[in-house]
């Protein structure tokens, strides 16, 4: 069980991170799990929405329980224009510009709850000292 507990402190660290994250740090990640714990299922996404988002994901059994990460790369949000008319019962139109070369980067990781059946959202705070 001692062999588990390096991996375990850098999850949770990374884990504290919850947030920004970087594709080199990613890999880093994704290689470690595969060497240290059973994985379940991994995958990429694509999503044709906001610009195009692109979802990779792994599936895994560490010392937390079952976990989900995703690392989800968007486009930057370049301009917001609304559109409206001044009359009354008009709709507003929110059309968003995305760059074409500039991406975000985000981690969001879950954990397997038993009882509801479902994927849980981990909150960074509470990895943080």
């Amino acid at each position: 069980m001692a062999r588990f507990q390096p991996i375990g402190a850098k999850l949770i660290h990374l884990l504290g991170s919850i947030g920004n994250m970087f594709p080199e740090k990613w890999e880093n990640l994704i290689n470690d799990i595969k060497d240290r714990f059973e994985v379940e299922d991994s995958g990429k996404e694509h999503s044709d929405e906001h610009g195009g988002i692109d979802t990779e994901f792994i599936i895994f059994k560490g010392p937390l329980g079952k976990i989900k990460l995703e690392f989800i790369t968007k486009p930057v949000v370049l301009d917001k224009k609304t559109t409206y008319s001044q009359r009354v019962g008009s709709e507003t139109n929110i059309e968003y510009i995305y760059s074409p070369d500039e991406k975000t980067h985000r981690l969001v990781a879950y954990k397997w709850d038993e009882l509801d059946d479902g994927w849980v959202e981990m909150d960074a705070d509470s990895f943080k000292k």
